[in-house]
């Protein structure tokens, strides 16, 4: 792995479905360590025995802090000797956040700030946040927590010397299969004989896999400045599209898919990149980059001298982004390791 050989990487929120993917994909090379750090000792022991039973060569290299990012205490407790984080501990579902909001600034906001701190205090050398599209031109609790969390990164980032600790920030869409996501439950439906429900058939969503999720959080390890918000070039589909190619995989009946509507504080489409970062944000082929503001609080200069031009770049969002056919929605929904399982679980 290069840059992670025999470093320590702390991972927050480690036991969700980020988690799990990079276990997955980093515990075989020669990291050091891996530290899960989250408030669930019930998720924690789950995974513990899992890993110990599929990966029992390794399994040591995984070490459990049970703690939550609330609590500044407990976070600092995991950082001694710490190299790396990816801080993925969040509330993340759109209702509940819009029930309780103060809830969701506790986690993703405050939190944040105690896990950066905490950091710095510590010396860890390089922190990527993940953030959501939810944060771009937000309209519920859930994004404009996230929103606030990124506010927080990039303003920490201005105080803090990079060369010391680098943090950065990645922003993506819907994660197909992670945990509380759309797709298991309408496998589920299907398999119980039950309508596929959906929200709107026309709202659009960027989807990408697990291993995606990592590769973006990967590359804005490595290329990230200080400050930045990582975005990838994700395509999106309809949620009518995506339930299609569901019931094709797994034999459901497209004619039994029921709308019931806009959930709390859903929105008909999602945005990765506004159209005001589009002045500063940077091409990177399947990526693209938004750069911290770095100016001053002296705007006085302003009003003698500006910058009149601005990138030829557009809002992306999952309307104008690459809209996948049922059939190549079918094709990435089925690469997936999960849905394969749940394949054969069915003799598919």
């Amino acid at each position: 792995m290069g840059l992670f050989t025999n470093k320590t990487l702390l991972i927050t929120g480690g036991t969700g479905s980020f988690g799990n993917a990079v276990l997955n994909r980093f515990l075989r090379t020669d990291i050091g360590e891996i530290r899960i750090f989250s408030r669930d000792e019930k998720k924690q022991d789950d995974m513990r025995h899992e890993f110990q039973a599929k990966m029992p060569e390794v399994a040591e290299k995984i070490k459990f802090y049970i703690g939550d990012v609330r609590d500044y205490a407990s976070v600092k407790n995991a950082m001694h000797g710490v190299d790396y984080i990816f801080h993925a501990a969040a509330l993340k579902q759109v209702p509940s956040c819009e029930f309780f909001p103060i809830e969701a600034v506790k986690t993703n906001v405050l939190g944040t700030e105690n896990v950066l701190n905490a950091a710095i205090d510590s010396g860890v050398k390089n922190i990527v946040c993940l953030s959501t599209d939810k944060a771009a031109y937000p309209v519920n609790a859930m994004g404009t927590s996230k929103a606030m969390m990124e506010k927080v990164i990039v303003a920490k980032a201005r105080t803090v010397d990079p060369q010391k600790t680098k943090i950065c920030c990645t922003r993506y869409g819907n994660v197909m299969c992670s945990r509380g996501s759309v797709i298991p439950l309408w496998i589920d439906q299907i398999r119980n004989g039950q309508p596929i429900t959906l929200t709107d058939p026309t709202m659009t969503r960027f989807i990408m896999s697990l291993d995606e999720a990592v590769d973006l959080v990967l590359f804005a390890f490595e290329h990230g400045v200080s400050g930045d918000i990582l975005v990838q070039k994700a395509p999106a589909c309809t949620i009518q599209t995506q339930a299609e190619a569901v019931c094709e995989l797994f034999g459901g009946d497209k004619n039994n898919i029921k709308v019931i509507g806009i959930r709390h504080g859903e929105k008909m489409y999602e945005t990765l990149l506004t159209n005001e970062e589009c002045a500063n944000a940077i091409d990177m082929g399947d990526f693209y980059r938004v750069p911290s503001d770095k100016r001053g609080l002296n705007y006085d200069k302003y009003f003698k001298k500006g910058d009149t031009e601005r990138n030829t770049l557009v809002e992306f969002n999952s309307n104008n982004t690459a809209l996948l056919t049922v059939e190549e929605t079918k094709a990435k929904i089925a690469s997936l390791a999960y849905i394969q399982e749940e394949l054969a679980k069915a003799g598919k």
